[in-house]
């Protein structure tokens, strides 16, 4: 990835080009081949001399992504999505399946485990309702 003036001389070299190949030519791609289009553009304003905050440290905004809100809503077509962030969190896998229990005096929804025997889980109470 080109720096300072070798960036300006490279990107003004390639300026009758889309953006996208600019920041290709100087080297800013990742290794899937993505462009790198937030580090391009840092580096390019660095090289024309303005100081930018660092991206490091324990206070910065950073790329650390979306945080999980603890919020969802139904969908337009009635489904209730809940992501990679929770199921995460509760160190649930890929392919695990759950029998999903509705409380409506509370609003809760319980995700019961399909890996446990039905009358362990539910404490033999709902298997005449089956």
């Amino acid at each position: 990835m080109l720096v300072g003036q070798e960036l300006l001389d490279k990107a003004r070299a390639l300026s009758n080009r889309p953006e996208d190949e600019i920041a290709r030519g100087c080297g800013y791609v990742g290794p899937s081949g993505r462009v790198l289009r937030k580090s391009f553009y840092r580096a390019l304003v660095e090289a024309k001399g303005y100081k930018l905050p660092s991206n490091s440290g324990s206070g910065g905004g950073g790329t650390r992504g979306r945080q999980a809100e603890f919020r969802t809503r139904v969908h337009g077509n009635g489904n209730l999505l809940i992501g990679h962030a929770y199921t995460r969190r509760l160190g649930l896998e890929p392919g695990q399946e759950f029998r999903i229990e509705l409380h409506r005096d509370s609003g809760s929804i319980w995700l019961l485990p399909l890996d446990e025997p039905a009358a362990e889980t539910l404490g033999g109470q709902d298997q005449d309702n089956a």
